[in-house]
Parts: C-alpha cells; structure tokens; sequence
C-alpha cells in the first residue's frame, strides 16, 4: 500500500465523517409556549420568608414520621423498580450512542482439508491441506442524516424521563406516608376522645341505676344510659379497626411488614408554613412529572428525524487487516498480510410507502405527546389551585369545628349538673353527650384534613424537587 493511496484514503474518510457529522433530518426540538395563566386563581396565603425543602415532612416536627418516609423512600417495592428502569434506560442509551463509533471485530480461524486428486483438475499442494487466518475487522456506517445521532437523542430523553419518574414516584410515595400517617394520629386523638366519652357515660350510667334503685329515675333512662354506652363501645371498636388498617398500609409503604406503632397525638403536630407557591411558569422546573411528560416529548420529536432518515441513502464503510497462511507460525509474517477497504450505500427505491408510513407514525405519535405535555401542565396548575383553596377552606372550617367542639363540652357539663339536681330529664342529658361527641369527633377530622391539604399542597408544588445533573 503506497503512502499517496493511504493519505488519500485517510482525507476521504475523515471528509465524509465531517460530512456525516453535520447534517440532521428531522425537527429539532423546542418547548412549545405555554398558555398558563399569569396568577393562580386561588389567591396565596404564604408565610413571608418560606421557602419548601426537599424534605418537607420534617416540617411536622415528627421524629416518627421522618423515620417512615425515610424508611419509605429507601425500601419501597416501586422505588426499587424505578431504580431498575433507570439503570435499564442508561444502559440502552449506551447502547444507542455505541452505534456512533466504529465497532471492530478480532476474528480468526484454522481449517485442515483434503480435495480430491482423481478429480478434472489435478492437486499440485500437498493433501490434506491446511489454512490459517487472523483478522480486524469493522464496519461503520456514516450518519450522514443524523439517524443515530437522532437515535441517541432520543435515548437520552427517555433516560431522563425514567429519572423524572422516579423522582415524581419518590414525591407521591412521601406524601403517601404522611397523608396515612396523618390519618391514623387522628384516629389515635378519635379513639382517645371516644374512650373519655365512654367513661363519661358509663359514670352517668352508674349514677341512672342508683337513682333507679332510689326511686328518682325510671327504667327508660336507665336503657337510654345502656343504649349510649353500647354505642360508644361499638364506635371505638370501628375506630381500631381503622387505625390497624392504616398501619398496616403504612407497613407496605415502608417495607417494615411488621411494623408497630404506639399512640401519639394529632393535637402535638403544628401547621407547617405554607411556601410561597409563585408563578405558574415555575412549575415547568418544580414538578418531575411535568419535566418527565416534556422527555417524552423530546424522544418523540427525535423519532421524526429517525424514521425520515430511512428515507434517505445509508452509506457504510468496512475495512478488514490480518494475515492468512498455510502455516500457523507464518500467519503474522509480511508475506501473509492481507487487507480489504469497501464502501457501500443502500438507497431505497420501492418500499410500497412503508418508510412514508413510519414517519406519519412518528409524527402522530409526537402530537400525543405534545398534548400529553399540555395535559400535565394543565393538571399541575389545577392541583395547586385546588391545595391553595383547600389549605385556606379547611383552616377556617377547623377554626369554626374548635369554637363548637368547646361549647359542645361547656353544655354537657350544664346538663350533667341539672340532671344530678334533679332539674331536668336524662334525656337532656344524652343529647348533650352526642353533640359533644360529634363536635369533638368534627373538629379532630377537620384538623386531619387541614394537615392533609398541607400535605397535597407540597406535593403539588413539587415538593421542593430540584433536578439533577
């Protein structure tokens, strides 16, 4: 091989790479406008200075709590399962891009064989004969249209889009934990209120069967006592069974199977402050699933220039260097040295309008996509509204529900001191009890769900997610 014919050869290729290198069918991909209006329509009540971290739930002040959203976060089924489809979509990201560079193949091989000598034409080697060969070969092909690189893109898309929902999984998964656990601190106070109710009235039972026995009261009120206290137990009993059903929820989400939880008070957790939810535009950075839904859209968009690119000639080149020889210790010798440079190009002429229809489909499949985007985009800013106005409706409602729950308890009190003097019927009495009963109940369920939208409302802002490089 003269030098003139390698320099020449060298120049080729290295102008058909710069060649390959530059052209891209295809759209190239850029975030479509948004339409989200400039404020939310629920007016912010945010505490001035607050900013939402990452970890949220400590916002509580539970120790309890951080230990099960940790735990939560680290041994989770679904969490697992993300992390494996991140490390699946890495993997063929890798793949796609290896497609990008040459891939060159050792190969080599020893026959020994014997040909006939009373055939047409006469043997003058000798037989049986043997034949050695060792080679390096590759075949690349030149991405002049941008197929793999379009390709890569894609892939690379798709890799985030699993991260994102790995991270929306993460977000959805905390907020589980706490909205449950949440639940079952209320139970916990419900049970407790209960229990004090129904000492409360097993006491004015008590003191119904005495009067009975003294002649004062009648039998009536001493069923009604009965039918109270029987009430409150079955009550309690439904109450346990809820609380038991929630922590066993909670053992799944955490993958503590056994776990055990002692009684706690609702009562001892604050309001966390509320982040200031800022503008609409901001949940293009501060949510994953919106950023997931736009890499699903970018991987479409780059599909496009993919299947275009079939529509176009593929031009490969394949080279080949080693040696052949009829003797083992020969084959690396100059004189065995053998080599092949090629170059091939396929253009499709008649496919029937296959290639036409893979790329009605890529673009078809691109507006799902961008309608998609719109869609969680769309969802992302109801969701903040409907947090901001349940956060502000259930704090008032619980303001309202501790106004009645305190009189509530004042008025059983009254009735309980009229009926011992004798000025007014057990049935006053009763009465009292079940409003008070209610009130109490109310007011503990409205501080649940005033936590709980605390809860939705982080998450619908995103939970202080940051995306990572």
């Amino acid at each position: 091989m003269s030098p003139g014919f390698v320099i020449k050869k060298s120049t080729l290729l290295i102008s058909l790479a710069l060649l390959a290198s530059c052209a891209m069918v295809g759209p190239d991909y850029q975030r479509p406008a948004s339409e989200l209006p400039a404020n939310y329509t629920a007016p912010q009540q945010a505490s001035d200075g607050a900013v939402l971290s990452p970890t949220w739930w400590t916002l509580y002040q539970d120790p309890q709590l951080n230990q099960l959203v940790e735990q939560a976060l680290a041994r989770n089924t679904d969490i697992r399962i993300a992390l494996a489809r991140v490390e699946e979509a890495d993997a063929a990201m890798r793949e796609v891009g290896a497609a990008l560079f040459p891939a060159v193949n050792l190969t080599g091989g020893g026959t020994r064989s014997r040909v006939t000598e009373a055939g047409a034409f006469p043997v003058f080697s000798s037989n049986p004969r043997e034949n050695y060969v060792i080679s390096a070969g590759t075949s690349f092909e030149l991405d002049f249209w941008g197929k793999l690189r379009r390709g890569k893109e894609a892939a690379k898309a798709q890799a985030l889009s699993t991260r994102y929902a790995r991270d929306t999984l993460r977000i959805s998964l905390a907020s589980m934990v706490a909205s449950n656990y949440l639940q079952l601190r209320s139970l916990d106070t419900q049970i407790k209120l209960s229990q004090d109710s129904l000492r409360s009235r097993e006491d004015s039972l008590g003191l119904t069967q005495r009067r009975q026995d003294g002649g004062v009261a009648s039998a009536l009120d001493v069923h009604q006592a009965q039918v109270a206290v029987s009430n409150l137990r079955a009550q309690i009993a439904e109450q346990s069974r809820l609380r038991s059903t929630i922590q066993n929820q909670l053992a799944v989400l955490t993958g503590v199977l056994d776990l055990q939880l002692a009684d706690a008070d609702l009562d001892s957790l604050p309001v966390p402050p509320v982040p200031p939810a800022g503008l609409p535009s901001s949940l293009l950075e501060a949510r994953p699933d919106v950023r997931q839904a736009e890499q699903n859209l970018v991987a479409a968009n780059a599909n496009i220039g993919v299947a275009k690119a079939a529509l176009y000639p593929s031009v490969s080149l394949t080279a080949s260097f080693g040696g052949e020889s009829i003797e083992l210790g020969d084959v690396l010798k100059s004189a065995a040295r053998v080599w092949s440079t090629g170059l091939s190009f396929s253009l499709p002429i008649f496919n029937a309008g296959r290639l036409d229809a893979r790329v009605d489909q890529a673009a078809a499949r691109q507006k799902q996509m961008l309608v998609t985007y719109e869609q969680a985009l769309n969802n992302a800013f109801r969701e903040v509204n409907d947090a901001l106005v349940t956060t502000r409706q259930t704090g008032e409602r619980e303001a309202a529900l501790k106004v009645s729950a305190d009189a509530a308890g004042k008025a059983l009190q009254i009735a309980e001191q009229r009926y011992k003097a004798g000025y007014s019927a057990y049935l006053e009495v009763l009465d009292a009890q079940r409003v008070h009963n209610d009130a109490t109940l109310a007011y503990t369920q409205a501080r649940q769900t005033r936590l709980v939208a605390t809860v939705e409302l982080f998450k619908a802002l995103g939970g202080g997610w940051q995306p990572q490089p």
